[in-house]
């Protein structure tokens, strides 16, 4: 019997990017708030892209202010491949 959930993120239109190093090594070097809200996300966040967004966006001074602004970078990528992922946005309890 296949798995239905294979290659469900292989639907999407967004681009694939490899990424080099160890993703886990990143992950753990983010600040805790950032993670929480990764670990939450409904998309896969590279830890480098949140990180950028996190930084510019002020989160070691206000980390609210930095979740909000990653909600907002996330629902335009969702809006963007609507039709794959507006279902698991559902499932998530977020806007879609």
């Amino acid at each position: 019997m296949a798995d239905r959930g294979a290659g469900r993120n292989l639907k999407s239109r967004l681009k694939r990017r490899r990424r080099a190093g160890n993703p886990m090594q990143a992950y753990d070097a983010l600040p805790p708030p950032l993670r929480q809200w990764l670990a939450a996300a409904c998309l896969p966040w590279s830890p480098a892209s949140a990180l950028r967004i996190w930084t510019k966006a002020g989160g070691s001074r206000d980390p609210a202010a930095a979740a909000a602004r990653l909600d907002a970078a996330e629902q335009a990528m969702l809006e963007r491949d609507a039709r794959v992922w507006a279902d698991r946005a559902q499932r998530r309890g977020r806007p879609a």
